[in-house]
């Protein structure tokens, strides 16, 4: 373990200490900007491969090395939406809130489209 160098005891606020940032925040953020996306989604939940009522939030990978971050969002996409569209926004919005949000830079973010949802019967339109 490394120390780091101390800041003199009369300096400003800002120059003392430092602010670490854990993967798991970071992952927060990335969900929580993914569910932003009105055409993306959570996944469904099983229990031993039964459906079970209900959604998750995006299931994320995320690490942050120093201040880069690379991400993986695995999420559904509401059926007819284009994928890539979808994907591409997802992508976008993951990255500008998690450097807004950390002050972090995202270098990567890999979207996994796992599933496409239907909207709930009474959103159907009938052609």
């Amino acid at each position: 373990m490394t120390a780091a160098p101390e800041a003199p005891a009369d300096a400003p606020p800002g120059e003392r200490g430092e602010t670490r940032i854990s993967d798991r925040a970071v992952a927060r953020i990335v969900a929580r900007a993914a569910g932003e996306i009105e055409e993306s989604g959570g996944l469904g939940r099983s229990l031993l491969g039964v459906s079970v009522p209900g959604r998750r939030a995006a299931r994320t990978e995320v690490r942050v090395d120093g201040h880069i971050v690379t991400a993986r969002v695995a999420l559904s996409v509401m059926y007819p939406m284009p994928v890539r569209d979808t994907a591409r926004r997802v992508r976008e919005n993951v990255r500008e809130r998690v450097e807004a949000l950390t002050g972090l830079t995202v270098r990567q973010v890999d979207v996994d489209v796992a599933e496409l949802k239907h909207p709930p019967a009474h959103e159907r339109t009938v052609l």
